[in-house]
């Protein structure tokens, strides 16, 4: 299997994220629906960060986000915009659904959970070194 790399003007990378958020109290407000509506919401900006999103899934009280970024890409500054737009967003449409669930201006929990998931290998620095040479 070929290993898909990155390159900018001056480097070469594979930056691969793991987002996950929870919704507030871990209530179970996402249906399939909602998790296609807050996809549709990050696919909007997505752009403006360096960011692809290649895929997002969940459960009913969290959603798994997987995306490719760039070295310049400002995580925290991403992962704000994510959780307020699609917030808002989401709140906005489904106001009257969520009013029992949820109260006041919040659906995501505070917290999130961010993990790297590149996958270096022997077999990547070998491909990286063969695309130097060429």
């Amino acid at each position: 299997m070929e290993y898909v790399l990155d390159s900018g003007a001056h480097s070469t990378y594979s930056l691969h994220y793991h987002l996950i958020l929870t919704t507030k109290y871990r209530r179970g407000v996402l249906t399939e629906e909602r998790t296609q509506f807050i996809h549709e919401v990050i696919r909007g900006f997505t752009d403006n960060y360096g960011v692809e999103v290649t895929n997002l899934d969940g459960e009913d009280d969290h959603v798994h986000i997987l995306f490719r970024a760039k070295p310049t890409t400002d995580l925290v500054k991403f992962i704000n915009t994510v959780k307020g737009a699609t917030a808002r967003r989401i709140r906005n449409e489904y106001e009257d659904e969520l009013k029992t669930e949820l109260w006041g201006d919040s659906f995501w929990n505070d917290s999130y959970c961010l993990i790297s998931t590149g996958q270096v290998s022997l077999d990547v620095l070998k491909q990286y070194v063969e695309d130097q040479r060429e």
